[in-house]
């Protein structure tokens, strides 16, 4: 009996690799298939859970757009200037990086603001 499952086992195992052998045609196309349809799968998932984020994103640039053009041409080209600074009390300061030049000179007894 010992004998008949050792030989049972020996010729299971001799013929396991010509049987994976065999029953693996296409294997990797049947892979690389299952791999594109879980990343689509991912990316649809991931889209139908962004999209009211970006519908939220699209009011906010439709409410904030006109603040931030009248900012942009008040501002000019932001290599001017320096990052912002917070002071203790809370206020930010922009500081420019060149002073702009004064285009009058000031009178006498005026201040420069």
């Amino acid at each position: 009996m010992k004998r008949i499952a050792t030989f049972t086992i020996a010729t299971c195992l001799a013929l396991s690799p010509a049987y994976a052998e065999n029953s693996d045609k296409g294997g990797m196309d049947e892979g690389l298939s299952l791999m594109e349809q879980g990343a689509r799968m991912l990316l649809r998932g991931l889209t139908t859970e962004m999209e009211p984020a970006l519908k939220d994103l699209k009011g906010l640039a439709e409410e904030m757009g006109p603040g931030l053009a009248q900012l942009r041409e008040m501002i000019g080209d932001f290599t001017n200037y320096y990052p912002p600074e917070v002071l203790p009390n809370g206020d930010i300061i922009i500081r420019r990086k060149t002073p702009l030049k004064v285009e009058k000179p000031l009178e006498e007894g005026e201040i420069e603001l």
